[in-house]
């Protein structure tokens, strides 16, 4: 892999998170797909059996930027660090994950952990590839909670009873069976 220069990469860093936070004013994170190369992948784990894969720009845009975020509007992912390396062009970023509906002691609800996102540079800024990860059990425990104190949104109830039909949704694969490597 090339190098890239330390200037670029905190550009490209500085201008994906300013999109990221117009997008979740909009809560629309489709036109985030612009900022990923025409082939790049991006991927994540669901769990003991399941994960996520979208293959080129175009699925990224309707899968993972837009069936995947489909019901969590209002919801933030404000990153808390970068570690960056120009050798190889890898960005680690890592992230909260926070509703915009709040507990009865006034906290938003919040998974506890955090969550990051692995990125590859490919120049021009875009990124060629992405794997996220968290904590799908405290994830899931928070959805539990909200679920329990009738805090979900309709969106969120509709994307929870989706995920949970038992149709296989596009890009959900098994584990080890996605068109290209998780990892």
């Amino acid at each position: 892999m090339p190098g890239f220069e330390r200037d670029e990469l905190d550009e490209m860093v500085r201008r994906w998170v300013l999109e990221n936070q117009r997008c979740e004013e909009k809560g629309d994170w489709k036109p985030l797909a612009e900022m990923y190369t025409e082939d790049a992948t991006y991927g994540w784990n669901y769990g003991p059996t399941q994960e996520f894969m979208a293959v080129g720009r175009a699925e990224i845009r309707v899968l993972a930027l837009g069936q995947e975020m489909d019901g969590l509007e209002g919801w933030s992912y404000p990153y808390q660090e970068f570690v960056i390396d120009e050798r190889n062009g890898s960005v680690i970023g890592f992230w909260k994950q926070v509703a915009d509906a709040k507990r009865p002691d006034g906290r938003n609800y919040s998974p506890e952990g955090i969550g990051g996102s692995w990125f590859r540079y490919g120049g021009d800024y875009q990124w060629s590839w992405q794997r996220d990860f968290f904590d799908f059990g405290n994830v899931s425990q928070l959805f539990l909670e909200m679920i329990t104190a009738k805090a979900l949104l309709p969106g969120m109830q509709k994307r929870i009873q989706r995920s949970m039909s038992g149709k296989q949704l596009p890009g959900w694969y098994k584990v080890g069976e996605a068109p290209v490597p998780l990892w």
